[in-house]
């Protein structure tokens, strides 16, 4: 099944009285279950597409097509709401909500969702020990290592039960024995739960990892690679 698929993706900005052409005609399309890395320097336009396909920003051209709806002529409430069910997002900065526990962190989405008191406990608890944080539910963001931040931020994107997650530089705060555990578990899980994973990055060691290598210059794509990953 298709996840993702990117026609013709074009997306400028405005910035001091000059256009910045982000992306310039990109296609590309994503099955079900990849785990797959878009490489490129800084400006190179990656993080730009994850921003679409997350719907977190909107097209100048083209077409975005999430689990069959085209994010092109979705409103911005429609688009809210194919974010919040079908789309989880992992940050290299968390983003986590420092006045929260762990558990509350995790759960947030769940309860934007309207999902029941019950359900939700549930929930937490499962993707909690999968990510390895038995325990530390009560915990609050401060009182945590990065990486331990970055398996909150990740059972924050799994407890929806998404198809599709997008990572943006997930290792970049991460030493790279730390970020090698991250990377384990993003695999693990992307195995067992069958979970699209996409991620920007320029670190090699996550396109190492990558099953699928796509890199992007100058918003447009250079190559789109299947190997074999770790």
């Amino acid at each position: 099944m298709t996840v993702v698929k990117a026609e013709n993706i074009i997306k400028d900005y405005g910035l001091n009285d000059q256009t910045v052409h982000a992306l310039r005609g990109v296609n590309l399309e994503f099955e079900g279950g990849e785990f797959a890395a878009i490489a490129g320097p800084s400006g190179s336009g990656k993080s730009t597409f994850l921003h679409l396909a997350g719907c977190l920003d909107t097209l100048t051209g083209g077409n975005m097509i999430i689990g069959g709806s085209n994010t092109a002529t979705m409103s911005r409430t429609q688009l809210a709401i194919l974010r919040r069910h079908s789309i989880g997002f992992i940050f290299q900065a968390y983003n986590l909500i420092p006045v929260l526990s762990v558990e509350e962190n995790i759960s947030f989405p769940l309860t934007l969702m309207g999902v029941g008191k019950k359900e939700i406990k549930e929930r937490t608890a499962k993707v909690l020990r999968e990510v390895g944080l038995e325990g530390m539910a009560k915990r609050r963001p401060k009182e945590m290592s990065g990486g331990q931040q970055q398996r909150v931020a990740i059972a924050r994107a799994l407890v929806k039960k998404p198809a599709l997650i997008l990572a943006d530089e997930p290792t970049a705060n991460l030493d790279s024995t730390i970020g090698r555990e991250i990377l384990e578990l993003m695999l693990s899980l992307n195995k067992s739960e069958g979970t699209t994973f996409i991620f920007s990055t320029h670190d090699q060691m996550v396109m190492d990892y990558a099953r699928r290598l796509i890199r992007i210059r100058d918003g447009q794509i250079e190559s789109d690679e299947v190997k074999g990953g770790i």
